[in-house]
């Protein structure tokens, strides 16, 4: 901590020594109609509590100029259009901002701008009227404890719970409602990304760092129901990930530099209609823990584009990409110690790499726009573990795979706005590679009636090389009723695909949806929502191959969730908000281990991958409960807010009856976020998180005593699954920015401290071996060398919960 203390006093010192003159940067956009995605020419855009303002031009383009740096609200108006505010905007002399405004069509197209209610706090639309959040990309940024990272900063929402929650330490799974890691999908610009992390694991979604680059984020919208019908394969929630255009007046760029990473992003005009966006970054995690002699060694790199073309008028061009690659590998450390012992033994060596880049077109039509997109993604995973951390040595191997996820998407959307209503409908086709060298052993002895070993291993052992199509149809309408009191909206889709039994069956997974609002007062608002949405079994599962090469979950079914949602939501003020929610989630269809009895819905959080086992689609599920959320944007100074949630999360195994507590059963989540701005660009902010103790399942001692030494770690025993609780988890994150602006530049630095009263976080009890007296070993009970069955070793648990205490000190330089 000391170093870091001393590093950023001098930062200040330097900082307060330059003389700085007045400093100003430049805000710009354009701004557009949501229903058309035409321009707005003559649309004032104007900073809240200044003189600045100017008019769209015939581009429907805006540049406020020589603009104090500082925060603002920005609001944009336009007769016959309802106003819209943009919270929290930083405008600094290093960067000019780019912010593009979507403004809707009033229902009263005769009503005066100057009578409208502003309600851009509301970031429900008429199609989700509820459980829906929307971040900024200054509230990502100066997020306590969020390292720039999405994933992370996402927890501080209402009805989400992080991995550090259920004892997985550092990792980004993200756990909505109740529901697993693997539930939820991601669109950037309107393009799916199946990976958004690091060290991702396969099958599901989760990972320990984040890969998006939050300098491309204009904003983040989570939708936890009532989905819009042209999103396909969710069951928990969809993540929309809106990306900014880049500077078409000037290059630009910024440098950050963090306590893990080093990045840097660069943005301007190609071409007078083409901007672009880029940027890489590069991990020195791995010098850090070589430091302070840990056995793991993470290291990656990321790198992410964007271009926009500006066809004309009515048609805009994006071209995006992003991708990354990582290694998880080990080293010997200098002292050993059972805790790093067992970080060697249990965690496999991890070689990924992914991308996904796309193409879309949007066109303008007659009370309407069309988007056509193309895009491509590849996910490959490299696993490889040896008995006693013997790294290479064939002899020893007891797992390896070789895996590798291919789809090729092209979706249509179409949407049409006729006399009030709304119609949306489109289709999406992909054409799905999936290729899996599989090989795994576990020791499990079978004896005969003399008690003679007959099997002394468990082998899985196949290959699969799998493609198949999968496309889906969708359609969607709405429109607001008596004076746009009552909004309706219904929506349904079907998913198929020609590889699983029943997949070309249309019906089986029809999913209807239907949500309603109604406005008791200007700011108060009942909303509901039913609807029932389904996902296909993730590729680890389709592909697994039996002992007769036969593909053994050939007929799973589509997962199912069915939501009941209802709420109430309350404005106090333009810049605060208010919403009350209860929520009913009944799951079918959902995998089964068939060797272990187990739902898949437990899994996720384990790095490596899910599901190369033999399932059976049998399982039920239910997650129900409520939701507080109070939120206020930049007002005087401060922003924050506040959410809490009552959650039960319950899965069957296999005798389809009694249901479980699973593992992301926490009961209760409590966070809240309070940032203050206050003067001479000084930012300071908390960020506190509190889970209740999610279930785990204890070690069948006999099965583990006979694997540890293969596989570095304990067996479960499923017939106590979730039987026991962690402890809860909380922690409270401060953050401390503080901002130079000089006449081309800026630098902005901060001190980022992560469970500053070191609370002791959950830990899930690791099964070992003990050491020898002298750490060289492993002791045994008749001091011979250990046996490979571990029949003489002395089992240890280890169950001390840990306190991750993580100060940090980093700059970003804006040129």
């Amino acid at each position: 901590m000391r170093p870091f203390l001393a590093l950023f006093s001098v930062v200040l010192f330097l900082g307060f020594y330059q003389a700085q003159a007045q400093s100003v940067g430049r805000i710009t956009g354009v701004v557009r109609d949501r229903n058309t995605q035409e321009p707005i020419i003559g649309a004032t855009v104007s900073l809240e509590g200044t003189t600045l303002g100017v008019a769209t031009d015939g581009q429907g383009r805006y540049r406020l100029e020589s603009v104090p740096t500082g925060s603002y609200n920005l609001k944009a108006t336009y007769l016959g259009y309802e106003p819209v505010t943009r919270f929290n905007i930083p405008v600094t002399s290093g960067n000019a901002l780019t912010l593009n405004l979507d403004l809707a069509p009033s229902q009263t197209q005769l009503q005066a701008v100057d009578i409208s209610v502003d309600r851009s706090i509301r970031v429900a639309t008429v199609e989700t009227p509820l459980s829906v959040q929307s971040l900024s990309s200054e509230e990502i940024k100066s997020n306590p404890g969020g390292n720039f990272d999405i994933s992370r900063v996402i927890q501080t929402l209402p009805g989400v719970a992080g991995a550090g929650s259920t004892g997985a330490g550092f990792r980004n799974d993200i756990v909505i409602r109740g529901g697993g890691p693997g539930e939820n999908v991601f669109f950037l610009d309107g393009i799916e990304i199946p990976v958004i992390n690091h060290f991702s694991t396969q099958g599901s979604s989760g990972g320990p760092q984040g890969i998006l680059n939050v300098s491309f984020i204009e904003d983040v919208t989570l939708s936890t129901s009532a989905f819009d019908a042209k999103y396909d394969n969710a069951l928990s929630s969809v993540f929309q990930f809106k990306q900014r255009d880049g500077n078409p007046d000037r290059l630009q760029g910024n440098v950050r530099l963090s306590a893990t990473e080093v990045a840097g992003t660069l943005e301007g005009p190609l071409a007078p209609k083409t901007t672009f966006l880029a940027s890489a970054r590069r991990s020195y995690l791995q010098l850090l823990f070589k430091a302070i002699d840990l056995p793991i060694r993470p290291n990656y790199w990321d790198f992410q584009y964007k271009v926009t073309h500006q066809l004309n008028a009515k048609t805009t061009i994006t071209a995006l990409g992003l991708g990354a690659i990582d290694e998880f590998s080990f080293a010997v450390p200098k002292e050993s110690s059972p805790e790093k012992e067992y970080a060697l033994r249990s965690n496999p060596l991890i070689n990924q790499w992914n991308y996904t880049t796309g193409i879309s077109v949007k066109r303008s039509l007659e009370n309407g726009f069309v988007q056509v997109s193309l895009s491509r993604n590849v996910f490959e995973n490299r696993l490889d573990r040896f008995e006693d951390a013997q790294y290479g040595d064939e002899s020893r191997r007891v797992l390896k795979a070789r895996s590798q996820e291919r789809e090729n998407k092209l979706r249509l959307d179409v949407n049409k706005f006729v006399g009030g209503w709304k119609f949306s409908y489109g289709a999406i086709g992909q054409y799905v590679g999936y290729d899996n060298a599989f090989f795994s052993q576990i020791r499990q002895e079978v004896r005969d009636q003399n008690g003679t070993v007959v099997q002394p291993r468990v082998v899985l052992d196949f290959n699969t090389d799998l493609d198949f199509f999968r496309y889906g149809f969708y359609g969607h309408t709405s429109k607001s009723f008596l004076q746009d009191k009552l909004s309706l909206s219904l929506g349904v889709r079907t998913d198929m695909n020609s590889f699983t039994t029943d997949g070309n069956n249309p019906l089986e997974t029809l999913s209807p949806r239907l949500s309603a609002s109604y406005a008791l007062t200007e700011r108060w608002k009942l909303n509901g929502s039913v609807g029932t949405y389904y996902r296909l079994p993730v590729y680890t599962v389709l592909g697994y191959k039996d002992a007769d090469g036969t593909y053994a979950n050939q007929g799973s079914d589509y997962l199912k969730s069915t939501h009941y949602v209802a709420g109430v939501e309350f404005l106090p003020s333009i810049a605060n908000r208010l919403t009350v929610e209860g929520f009913y989630k009944r799951y079918g269809n959902y995998p089964v281990s068939l060797r272990d009895g187990v739902s898949l819905a437990n899994q996720g959080i384990e790095f490596g991958a899910i599901g190369n086992e033999a399932v059976a689609s049998v399982g039920k599920g239910r997650a129900y409960g409520a939701e507080f959320f109070f939120q206020q944007k930049l007002t005087r100074g401060l922003y924050g807010s506040v959410s809490y949630t009552l959650v039960r999360s319950e899965f069957t195994g296999l005798d389809n009856e009694n249901y479980i507590a699973s593992a992301w059963d926490n009961r209760h989540l409590v966070s809240g976020l309070l940032g203050w701005q206050f003067g001479k660009n000084w930012e300071l902010g908390g960020k506190y998180r509190f889970a209740g103790g999610s279930p785990y399942t204890p070690f069948d001692l006999q099965a583990s005593q006979q694997n540890y030494a293969s596989l570095g770690t304990g067996l479960l025993d499923y017939d106590r699954l979730n039987t026991l609780r962690l402890r809860s988890f909380q922690q409270l994150d401060v953050r401390l920015d503080k901002k130079w602006n000089y006449k081309r530049t800026t630098l902005d630095v901060y001190i980022d401290i992560q469970n500053i009263f070191r609370f002791k976080g959950p830990s899930l009890p690791q099964y070992t071996f003990q050491r020898n007296a002298d750490n060289t070993g492993f002791a045994t009970t008749d001091g011979q060398p250990l046996q490979p069955n571990g029949a003489n070793a002395i089992p240890l648990i280890l169950n001390e919960d840990e306190v991750t205490f993580l100060p940090s000190f980093g700059f970003v330089f804006e040129f």
